[in-house]
C-alpha cells in the first residue's frame, strides 16, 4: 500500500499467499491522503474505529493511535502488520468494542462498518469523549455510505458533510457538538424468540450491535433450529460462528449435561452469546471464546460441531472462511463426531464436505436452505 509516508506491506489474517483480497482499499488510501494533504494535526489521543486489517493503524503508528475493533482477525492482522513495519509493541493501543473507550478523543477516524447498528453503538459510546476541537473523519466506499450513515453522524456527533468521491471512496467530515442532545444507546437489544422453534421457543435473546440480524431471528438460523441433532449425555458441542448463541443455547436447554463451546471472531457476538446463555438460566457448563475459528481448540475434543458459516468478508464474497471452519471442525471432532452445517442451497457446501470428510448427508432442506451432516470416519 502506498501512503504519503511510504510503502507498507500489508496482509490479512490469517495470512494466505493464495488469497488475492487486499488488506486495504481505496477508502483507507483516501483517508490517509486527506490527513497528509490537509496537514491534519494528529496530536493528543488519536482513535481509529473499524480498521479492517490494520492498514490505518499501521500507517499512523508514529502517532501512537488507539485502534478499536469488533474483529479478532482484524486485531491479529494489525499486530502482524505492525510487526512487519517495525513498530514497537505497545506503540499502538489495541482495544475491542467491548472495552471502555478513551475518556478524551482529539482525533477520531472512523472506517464505516457494514452494520449501521454497530456504527450507532460506537458513535454513542465515543461521542462523550469528543470536544469542540476534535477532528472527526469517516471513510468508506461509496456503496457503504448512505443517507442513514450521514444521519447517524449528524444526530450523534454534530454537523456532517461529505467529500467528493475518489476511486469509488468517500470521506465524511463531522464537527463535534458537545451540547447535542443524544439518544440513549439502544444496544444491547433483547427480544423473545417466537414459538415453534424447539427448546429455545419463547426464550430471550440478547444482541450487541453488529451481530447478524440483531433485531430478529434470521431465517437460516430458524430453519437450523428445527433440525438440530439430538445430543445426549455429556457431549461436547461447539457452536462455531455462534453469533448471538441461540443455536448453542438451544442445545444446552435440550441437554443440560452437554458442554457447549461458543466460538466467534466477533467480540460483539461472543458477548451476545454469553448474555443470551445467562439470560435464560441454562444449566450445565459453557465456554465462550473469541478467536480464529477453532484455532487453539484441542484436536479430537468435540462430539458435535454446529455451523452457519458466513460467505462474506466485508464486501467481498468468499468461501475461504467456510473452508477453514470445515477444516477446523474435522480436526477437533472425535472419530464418529459430526459436523452439522446450515447454508444457502446455492453455496454447494456438500462438495466441500465430501472433499474433507469423504461423506455428506442432507438432513433437511427447503427451496432456500439446506442442513448437511458430515461424519468424521476413523
Amino acid at each position: 500500500m502506498t501512503t504519503p509516508w511510504g510503502e507498507l506491506a500489508l496482509t490479512r489474517f490469517p495470512e494466505d499467499p493464495r488469497d488475492r483480497l487486499r488488506a486495504w482499499d481505496a477508502a483507507d488510501a483516501y483517508l490517509l491522503r486527506h490527513l497528509a494533504a490537509q496537514d491534519v494535526p494528529l496530536t493528543g489521543t488519536v482513535v481509529i474505529v473499524g480498521d479492517r486489517w490494520g492498514a490505518l493503524a499501521t500507517a499512523l503508528a508514529a502517532h501512537a493511535p488507539t485502534q478499536i475493533t469488533d474483529s479478532f482477525l482484524a486485531q491479529e492482522a494489525t499486530r502482524a502488520n505492525l510487526a512487519r513495519a517495525g513498530v514497537q509493541p505497545g506503540q499502538v493501543r489495541l482495544l475491542t468494542t467491548q472495552d471502555p473507550p478513551p475518556e478524551r478523543i482529539d482525533v477520531l477516524l472512523v472506517r464505516v462498518p457494514k452494520s449501521l447498528a454497530l456504527l450507532e453503538d460506537q458513535l454513542l459510546r465515543l461521542a462523550p469523549a469528543l470536544h469542540t476541537d476534535s477532528v472527526v473523519v469517516g471513510t468508506g466506499m461509496v456503496k457503504e455510505i448512505h443517507t442513514s450513515t450521514l444521519q447517524l453522524f449528524e444526530r450523534i456527533v454534530g454537523p456532517t458533510r461529505t467529500s467528493l468521491a475518489e476511486q469509488k471512496a468517500r470521506l465524511i467530515f463531522c464537527a463535534p457538538d458537545p451540547a447535542l442532545s443524544r439518544p440513549a444507546n439502544p444496544w444491547p437489544y433483547r427480544y423473545a424468540l417466537p414459538d415453534g422453534i424447539g427448546p429455545v421457543s419463547g426464550h430471550t435473546v440478547v444482541n450487541h450491535a453488529g451481530v447478524f440480524c440483531a433485531d430478529r431471528l434470521d431465517i437460516g438460523t430458524r430453519f437450523f433450529l428445527g433440525h438440530l441433532p439430538e445430543c445426549r449425555g455429556a457431549q461436547r458441542v461447539v457452536d462455531l460462528g455462534c453469533g448471538n448463541g441461540v443455536v448453542g443455547t438451544a442445545v444446552a436447554l435440550a441437554n443440560p449435561r452437554a458442554e457447549v463451546l461458543f466460538v466467534d471472531e466477533s467480540f460483539q457476538a461472543v458477548a451476545s452469546a454469553e448474555a443470551t446463555y445467562k439470560a435464560n438460566g441454562v444449566p450445565g457448563h459453557a465456554e465462550f471464546r473469541v478467536g480464529d475459528g477453532l484455532a487453539g481448540v484441542a484436536s479430537e475434543s468435540a462430539d458435535v460441531v454446529l455451523n452457519n458459516p458466513p460467505f462474506h468478508s466485508h464486501q467481498a464474497t468468499t468461501d475461504t472462511t467456510a473452508w477453514r471452519m470445515f477444516s477446523g471442525a474435522r480436526r477437533v471432532l472425535r472419530p464418529g463426531g459430526e459436523l452439522w452445517v446450515v447454508g444457502n442451497r446455492h453455496l454447494g457446501y456438500h462438495v466441500k464436505l465430501r472433499r474433507l470428510f469423504g461423506n455428506s448427508q442432507v438432513v433437511a432442506g427447503d427451496p432456500k436452505f439446506v442442513v448437511l451432516k458430515a461424519v468424521k470416519r476413523g
